[in-house]
């Protein structure tokens, strides 16, 4: 309640001027005609609403919920982790309805995402309550505090698992490994391997798990030593470990170590994945080898191997490094005649390769062209808008901005800092001010450089009351304990 009446009287301060523009400037971003569809029409009322008047609308619309509806609007404002709060907590007061497993895993990452630490463990409290914790709640908490570089409160997490009825196994154990390795913390997750391996025996997995985040550090020959440890352990490496060999072989420039190994699978009747052929495509795209990298794939699919999207995604790459881009459009046809459907990262290669030469015209047509084949992500979002805002066009970059509301996707904390900045160095201080309240609203903090830029603009006009006001709204943002 102190919460909420803060934010009013933060929103009084401004004065009429401002809310007018603020409202006038969010209502322009959700268009379209009302939906029969339910998560869709949820999706668009969280979009335009106001968080603290979300609870009204959604009762007003009289949308009925289910299971299914509220894991996909969870899924969908990943990265608005308050508003998706928001709405988790109106749908289960909902009658004939109750959380699914799935729907609190979603709502934990949410918050862990935007370090909403205390919530996320009420959350937890919540499930173990009604016996849903498993395995992969603490495996989501774990990844979540690894990632933002928090390796004390992983072990906890590991550690106080048997507190919540939920014993650690060799899964668990493993996804601790593999939360440290995937965080850069390779050392701290070896030496918690050495202290519990005799708790736990060690599976192929395992030794994986620390091969590739040794490979990824990169140290090849600790990588080499796990390697030996596992096979002298009577472990015997299966197609996953050949494949991360592989792979770290191949980004210690050692291409043809890992061909060898590709060799030796194919004479022991054990066939290489198109991952591992993925992996050598793109390291000989990378070494400018492009003609090994359209042999590799040959070979390929020689063996008999069907291509998929990574493999493509691969061969693209190594096309746009050597700049032959009419040969990255005939692999896009060759994908077409194949049934294989682009994906957002190939989008991506050809957007930032487009960019980086200086061809933002064509960036800008095979944009066009991909939404109607794929679904951008956030980088792909990120790619363009940046794109228009260096070159100094501030309506197109809107205009993408715009398309993306429109699709409901929520934007990343990066994606609004691109927009806020070149609004900012246009001298837009009030179209930068609305997307920073709404960010702020969504529970993403920004960063000290994107708000000190609109500081710096708004103290220049003069405007101290409006930066005042977006101080006391980030400011309510506090940073939460991270243990239970």
């Amino acid at each position: 309640m102190n919460m909420i009446i803060k934010i009013k009287s933060c929103g009084e301060k401004l004065g009429f001027r401002w809310m007018v523009l603020s409202r006038n400037y969010s209502s322009g971003e959700a268009t379209g005609h009302i939906t029969d569809d339910p998560t869709k029409r949820i999706c668009k009322i969280m979009m335009s609403c106001p968080t603290l008047a979300l609870d009204t609308a959604l009762d007003q619309s009289g949308v009925r919920i289910s299971p299914e509806i509220v894991e996909d609007v969870l899924v969908r404002f990943k990265n608005a982790g308050m508003v998706a709060y928001r709405f988790f907590e109106w749908a289960g007061k909902q009658r004939n309805y109750t959380h699914s497993v799935k729907a609190y895993h979603a709502m934990i990452d949410s918050l862990a995402k935007i370090r909403q630490y205390q919530i996320m463990w009420e959350l937890v409290n919540s499930m173990r309550t009604q016996r849903m914790q498993n395995m992969e709640t603490f495996s989501i908490i774990m990844r979540k505090y690894a990632r933002a570089q928090k390796v004390e409160e992983a072990l906890y997490t590991f550690n106080v698992m048997e507190k919540y009825d939920c014993a650690p196994n060799l899964a668990a154990f493993n996804g601790l490994l593999s939360a440290l390795c995937k965080s850069k913390n390779v050392r701290k997750a070896q030496e918690i391997f050495d202290k519990m391996k005799d708790h736990f025996e060690p599976d192929s997995k395992t030794y994986s798990i620390l091969i590739d985040g040794w490979g990824k550090d990169p140290n090849l020959p600790k990588a080499r030593e796990v390697y030996r440890e596992m096979v002298d352990a009577g472990c015997i490496p299966d197609i996953v470990t050949y494949g991360i060999m592989v792979d770290v072989l191949c980004k210690a420039g050692r291409v043809d170590e890992g061909v060898e190994i590709v060799w030796g699978m194919v004479a022991s009747g054990c066939m290489p994945t198109s991952f591992i052929y993925s992996v050598l495509v793109h390291t000989y795209g990378v070494e400018d080898r492009i003609e090994d990298a359209v042999e590799a794939f040959l070979e390929m699919e020689r063996n008999g191997i069907k291509a998929d999207v990574a493999v493509y995604n691969a061969l693209i790459g190594a096309f746009c490094k050597v700049n032959k881009f009419k040969n990255v459009y005939r692999v896009l046809s060759d994908m077409k005649s194949k049934a294989v459907t682009p994906n957002s990262r190939t989008c991506n290669i050809i957007l930032n390769s487009l960019i980086d030469r200086g061809e933002t015209d064509e960036a800008f047509s095979v944009f066009r062209k991909m939404i109607k084949i794929c679904d951008p992500d956030a980088d792909t979002y990120t790619m363009m808008i940046k794109m228009f805002c260096e070159r100094n066009q501030l309506e197109m970059a809107s205009k993408v901005w715009k398309y993306m509301k429109l699709k409901q996707f929520i934007p990343s904390m990066h994606t609004y800092s691109i927009l806020i900045n070149g609004l900012c160095e246009n001298g837009n201080a009030s179209k930068a001010c609305v997307l920073l309240e709404e960010m702020v609203e969504k529970g993403i903090r920004p960063s000290g450089v994107t708000f000190g830029k609109l500081r710096q603009l708004l103290i220049k006009e003069g405007r101290e009351d409006v930066l005042k006001f977006l101080q006391e709204k980030i400011n309510l943002l506090v940073k939460e304990p991270s243990f239970d």
